[in-house]
């Protein structure tokens, strides 16, 4: 089974072109990925959950 690629805050943040406040506020509203939050505070999202998350909104578009 491969390993899962577990995405950090700002690498996220430079795919979707979205200053880290928006996407807090995007986050807030529901409206965003599935996040992880690691006992340290940091915040991952896996890939998975970003290309499912980027393919719904491609369907909500449509």
């Amino acid at each position: 089974m491969p390993k899962q690629e577990h995405l950090k805050l700002p690498a996220i943040l430079e795919e979707l072109a979205m200053s880290r406040s928006a996407f807090y506020r995007m986050v807030s509203r529901g409206q965003g990925p599935k996040l992880l939050k690691l006992p340290n505070g940091h915040i991952r999202v896996r890939r998975i959950d970003l290309d499912a998350w980027w393919a719904g909104l491609e369907q909500d578009a449509a």
